[in-house]
């Protein structure tokens, strides 16, 4: 395990030596690895999902690894919105739910125009409390049997009364993140390899015409675009060949944290200065120390 650097600019983001720590292992198989690491800064603890054994984990430095819930409807990408309120997206379900503060639960989106969403798969919310999420369908059964025809990414207005379809040609969109000022949207698909980015409209909508690549991030090594996040200073951090890659505002390719796994499944900033970046890959958690400090969940910002 090492920091790879291409670029002295890296420097300032992570040093070269840098200890890349292993929190957790022994997860991933059929149904699904280690997905959607969350911080909860209050209580100072990380969620993951364990979609393989259908359960959240919690970490803590305190009390280490124990099972936070189970079942978990096989959860991928988990945040939290404006309130502090964990929002899933649930692969068993197809749904997107939110966990109200005093532990009952909310479907917050199954559908688009009368049809079950195929999969949803990571979700980040806005500062505006409007929720993004990616619907990638990742089962086997035929494009045809599915009950939507494409994957999409969606909007859901703050007060819930509005999906809307945001973009509906990725093969997989998986990914997805805000820029520091929220006003351009990342998202990653993973079976194209690369990174497209979007220029937000004032009603929280894409304008479509400013889609670019932002970054291709394939290889000769194992890894695909997957979770990905940003932290203060704009740069991007996304799984990729070879490991996590951390790529500048400009898409240029930094370095890479190679922690030795087959791929990047997801990441996420914590600790008490959100400086900590913590990461799922098929079958580990792991954490490595930054400079710079991740965009806090919209509770905490």
């Amino acid at each position: 395990m090492a920091i790879e650097k291409i670029s002295s600019e890296l420097d300032h983001i992570v040093a070269s030596n840098a200890e890349i720590m292993e929190l957790g292992s022994g997860y991933g198989g059929e149904h699904g690895p280690a997905e959607g690491p969350l911080w909860w800064y209050e209580d100072n603890y990380l969620l993951f999902s364990d979609i393989q054994n259908n359960c959240r984990m919690k970490w803590s430095e305190s009390k280490g690894m124990t099972v936070a819930m189970a079942p978990s409807n096989r959860s991928n990408g988990l945040t939290r919105d404006l309130q502090g309120r964990l929002l899933a997206c649930e692969h068993d379900t197809r749904r997107v739910t939110r966990t109200e503060l005093d532990g009952s639960l909310t479907v917050i989106a199954n559908s688009f125009q009368g049809r079950q969403l195929n999969r949803p798969n990571d979700v980040v919310v806005k500062s505006d409390g409007s929720i993004y999420f990616t619907d990638p369908w990742t089962h086997r059964r035929p494009r045809e049997e599915w009950d939507l025809t494409f994957s999409g990414v969606y909007r859901l207005s703050a007060d819930l009364g509005t999906l809307t379809l945001l973009v509906g040609d990725f093969l997989v969109p998986n990914g997805i993140a805000f820029s520091p000022d929220e006003s351009v949207l990342y998202i990653n698909d993973t079976r194209r390899g690369h990174i497209r980015s979007f220029d937000l409209q004032d009603d929280g909508t894409l304008a479509l015409a400013s889609d670019r690549i932002f970054c291709d991030l394939t290889g000769h090594l194992p890894g695909v675009p997957d979770g990905m996040k940003v932290d203060v200073e704009g740069n991007v951090y996304c799984g990729g060949s070879g490991g996590l890659w951390i790529l500048d505002p400009t898409g240029s390719h930094l370095g890479t944290i190679a922690h030795g796994q087959s791929a990047t499944t997801n990441l996420c900033f914590g600790g008490r200065d959100w400086k900590t970046l913590f990461f799922t890959t098929r079958g580990t958690l792991g954490s490595v120390k930054c400079n710079i400090s991740g965009i806090p969940t919209p509770a905490n910002r």
